[in-house]
This record gives structure tokens, sequence and C-alpha cells, in this order.
């Protein structure tokens, strides 16, 4: 397979064919700065009796931002790019034209519709909420845009319906959710749709609903695929090729407790990467007191030392150091990712003279402390 070629080398540049990340190892710690090599935005939402919500960003297009309640009450918030209040739309109920929830919406600006992921079948409509059609029986983990006329998907929302083996990504129509080709890649384990681990007698059981198996990251027009059966991260083309972009060490065969490894966030200078360590984890000795652990662990390639660290990125509108989660979001070509500021916090730190002089410090001194979030859009550079 793909990661024999290399031995047993720590990493290998882009250029030798793909990263090798060694998910046992401690690295290296390192310090960014967001503003550094990332562009950043914030975007005030309009608050008012028809517009007040909890600031949970679910699409960002080139002209509108998307917006739900972190309750499920269905309601939809679409703003401008300035967060001026354009129109509330709500389609939840039990119809075939209704979504059950908005756990996700891809927003395909292209051709002005939106796909609402809804548990087990996607509904497309226009961005006035009218209803246009449906994909039944169709369950994805995550659907991202692939070309005018189809879209990328993760094949299950966690696996667990899944063989091992099974393609687990497939490229769908956007018309009428026909899979126009399945894409493999090939298991090392089963990942089935619970695990169990003995400790001191006790079984326990998790880790499948906590975090999807397979999942998808688009950047510059190409595609990361990662399934965490595999040991190999693929980079997927438009041409439909496939080659693979970063592999860990050691295989994910040999290892118990499970780790797993996956990119998170890709921008032009850094990959910022993720490992999670399931372990059973004990305060006592009886089955209540046990739990599993998740451990995870930031990294980052840096492409042009080409090595990796564990990172902390600190945002320097700010005189303390605050820390920014770098994570995938639903952003855009242009937006990689986004966050949220609690408005009640902003302005506690504006008053506390922890604020720089700058766009984010005006826009805290008008707050008041019931406004909607102010929503913090993470740029790639141009």
């Amino acid at each position: 397979m793909a990661a024999g070629c290399r031995g047993n080398k720590e990493h290998a540049s882009e250029s030798e064919g793909f990263i090798m990340v060694d998910v046992t190892k401690k690295y290296p710690t390192k310090e960014l700065i967001l503003q550094d090599f990332m562009d950043v935005d914030y975007i005030v939402l309009d608050t008012n009796d028809d517009f007040f919500n909890q600031g949970v960003v679910l699409a960002i297009g080139k002209d509108e931002i998307l917006v739900k309640n972190q309750i499920n009450d269905g309601d939809l918030f679409i703003y401008d790019r300035n967060g001026k209040g354009l129109r509330k739309i709500n389609r939840k109920g039990q119809g075939g034209e209704e979504y059950t929830s908005l756990s996700f919406i891809l927003l395909d600006a292209e051709n002005n519709e939106m796909f609402v992921n809804s548990y087990n079948r996607i509904l497309v409509y226009d961005l006035f909420g009218k209803f246009k059609r449906s994909f039944p029986n169709q369950r994805f983990g995550s659907i991202r845009n692939f070309d005018k006329d189809n879209l990328i998907c993760s094949n299950g929302a966690f696996d667990d319906e899944k063989i091992p083996g099974d393609s687990p990504f497939v490229i769908i129509s956007k018309q009428d959710g026909i899979i126009t080709k399945e894409i493999s890649i090939i298991s090392q384990i089963e990942i089935p749709k619970t695990t169990t681990i003995n400790h001191n007698g006790f079984v326990m059981v998790g880790y499948s609903s906590i975090f999807p198996s397979v999942s998808v990251i688009p950047f510059h027009n190409s595609w990361f695929l990662t399934a965490y059966s595999s040991d190999t991260v693929f980079q997927y083309l438009p041409d439909y090729s496939m080659i693979p972009f970063m592999v860990r060490t050691p295989t994910i065969e040999s290892k118990s407790p499970e780790s797993f490894l996956t990119p998170v966030l890709l921008t032009d200078p850094y990959y910022f990467l993720q490992t999670v360590k399931i372990e059973p984890e004990a305060k006592g000795s009886t089955p209540q007191d046990a739990f599993l652990f998740y451990q995870r662990t930031n990294l980052l390639y840096d492409r042009q030392e080409m090595k990796i660290f564990e990172y902390t990125v600190f945002n320097d509108d700010y005189t303390s150091k605050v820390t920014v989660e770098m994570t995938q979001t639903n952003g855009n070509d242009e937006v990689a990712f986004w966050q949220k500021i609690e408005s009640h916090q902003l302005i506690e730190a504006y008053e506390k003279g922890e604020l720089k002089d700058g766009k984010l410090k005006e826009i805290a001194a008008k707050l008041d402390a019931e406004d909607n979030p102010v929503i913090m859009l993470i740029k790639h550079k141009r």
C-alpha cells in the first residue's frame, strides 16, 4: 500500500509524494499569530425582533451568511455579508417538503440553491425557502460542492450502516441525488458501530457516535478524504484521480488503544491536523467510575519547514493571549472557517482594555450585551 514506500521516515515533503505523521510522537510546539497568515473580518449581525439568534453559521456564500439557533427550532436566518438581515425561513416539519432539523446546509451559490442534509434525505430549496426537490433515502455525513452538476459526499453519517470496504465517499447528481461515481478506499481495520474496551473487568462501549469515521475537506479545487479505517488521507482531484496526501505511522492495525489522524483545516502555509486517541480512564472500581477518554492533540504541518508541530494560534486583535481554535467549518473558497464571539464577552474584553485599536474594538464599543454574537470570518490570504 501507499504507506509502505517510505519505509520508516518520520515525515516526507509534499514534493516527495506525501506527508508522514507519527501519531505516537510528542512534537515540539509552535506559536502563531492568526493575522500573519489569514485575513480576518468581523460581521455584526442585525439584532431585532425578527433577527434574534444564537449565531450558529451554517453556510457562507459570496453574498450571504446562513445562521441558525443552537436549539432545533428550524429557524434559518439569512444575512448579507455586511450583517444586514434579509429574511427568516422555517420549513421544519414532518411533510415531504420539510426538514426535521438544520444540522448541515450546503450553499450552492452558482445555482442559487441550498441543500439541507436532514437525517436520511436531502432537501433542496431556493434562497427564499421555496422547496424545489428532495433526495429520499440518502444519508450522508457531509456534502460538498464538486462541480456545477454534482456533490461529493461522505457515505453514511458515521459509517454505522456501512460495510468496511464499501465506498465511503460518493459523487451524486445535484438534480436527482443519483450516485454518479463511487470513491473506494481500502479499509485496513473494521470500525464497527460501537467499540468495546475491557477495563478492569468492565466493558465500556462507545465512540462512533462521538466523531464521524469519514470526512471531506475541500481546498484549492480538490478534496481531502479521510477514512479512519485507513492509514492514508487522500487528495481527490477534479479529473477523478486520487493520490496519497498524508500517511499515519505506525499502521492503524498495530495500535491499541486506537489513535486516529485527520486533517481539520488546510491553508497555504500550514496544514492543521488532529489526532484522536481513545483509551479507558477510571476514577474508581465500578462501571460508573470508568469511561472512554478521547485525547485530542492539535498538530500542524509547516509547509515551508516541512516539519510537524503542536501549536497554539493567537488572535492579534486582543492585547491578551486569546487563542483561536483552527477547525474546519462550513466555509467556502474564500472563507476557511468561522467562529462566533458572544457580545457580552466582547463587551467585557473592551471594558478590561483587552482589545487593540481597530475594527473589533470599534464594534465592541457599540454593542449591547443582548445583541446577536459577532461572527468572525477567517479568510485565506489572497
